[in-house]
């Protein structure tokens, strides 16, 4: 969040709320739910600022709202919000180019917050382990890989990142009856994928509606050098929900220094998330994620990784035969 001097500190104070920390401020729900996203500039920056900003995190919710996916709602312009943005221009039939211009703003725009409040339930406290060693030989001894915090599973409830989630409600502990500010991103799409195209130069996935029009995009982590995605054309084979991990370092790669086969349980911090979307291809799926966060920022081992809304988004609009075509 750019700090503000002189004659704007009025304007910052009313429209963020300044925090008990010395040169600090605080987001607001206000701030964001009016915050105006014409402002928000044509190119990325080239530094990104020190805070989040309000305007980039209601841009992204309206994104996600809109079925072009910007991953995690940080508040941050990063390259996953100028890739919704392209997505969704080519949803809407508009020259793509990435960039907030007044046409793209006039078609997402619309009256609804994207800041809401949410009272903690205890419903939202079960579930939750102490913690994810990051040895599979250990995750394996545990019975579920769950949220480790009422927080975490917030946060990917309503499609934010954890340190967004906490900078909006900086005194909640997040216990049950709390009156906590969330996200209010899109509901899951419906309808029928009839293809998928994953995208390796782009870092996305595209899915196609049965008429052939583009329906939905998500960022998405694909391979990398050492252990690349496959190429050319497959198909679904079959969805899992909640899938158990079988690791076999023999077959997919070396974690630490495990090298018998293991068996780790399901669960959203699982290796491959919530759901598998299991490709003809042998060993090979798009799936889920434990972090959100770095979703096309560093690479896969080998699959095509998205977060655990988005996998599960598609997951329940595929069906075993669907054409998924891997190009660059």
């Amino acid at each position: 969040m750019i700090f503000m001097k002189s004659m704007a500190f009025l304007a910052a104070s009313l429209t963020f709320g300044l925090c008990a920390a010395a040169g600090a401020v605080e987001l607001l729900p206000e701030a964001i739910n009016n915050a105006s996203i014409a402002s928000v500039p044509p190119d990325r920056p080239s530094e990104a600022p020190p805070q989040p900003q309000p305007a980039i995190i209601r841009l992204q919710v309206l994104l996600d709202r809109a079925g072009s996916s910007p991953g995690v709602i940080d508040g941050y312009y990063g390259e996953n919000v100028t890739k919704a943005i392209a997505g969704f221009e080519a949803m809407q039939s508009l020259p793509v180019d990435g960039k907030p211009d007044p046409e793209v703003i006039g078609r997402l725009l619309d009256d609804e917050p994207v800041i809401a409040p949410y009272v903690v339930s205890e419903e939202d406290t079960r579930e939750l382990v102490e913690r994810i060693p990051e040895d599979y030989a250990k995750q394996a001894e545990m019975e579920h890989l769950g949220y480790t915090s009422v927080a975490e599973k917030l946060a990917e409830r309503f499609h934010m990142d954890i340190d967004l989630l906490k900078a909006l409600n900086p005194a909640s502990g997040f216990a049950v009856g709390d009156t906590v500010s969330v996200a209010i991103p899109g509901a899951a799409r419906e309808g029928k994928v009839k293809r998928i195209e994953v995208r390796r130069e782009a870092g996305q996935v595209a899915a196609f509606a049965e008429d052939g029009s583009l329906f939905t995009v998500y960022p998405a982590t694909i391979g990398s050098e050492e252990t690349p995605s496959p190429s050319g054309t497959h198909k679904v084979k079959g969805v899992a929900p909640n899938p158990t991990y079988v690791y076999n370092p023999k077959v997919n790669f070396k974690q630490g220094d495990n090298d018998a086969v293991l068996e780790l349980p399901s669960g959203p911090n699982g290796p491959v998330g919530s759901v598998w979307i299991d490709l003809t291809e042998p060993t090979y799926g798009i799936h889920g994620t434990p972090e959100p966060s770095l979703v096309d920022k560093v690479s896969s081992h080998g699959c095509v990784r998205l977060t655990n809304w988005d996998a599960e988004e598609l997951a329940a609009m595929v069906k075993p035969g669907v054409i998924v075509e891997f190009g660059d």
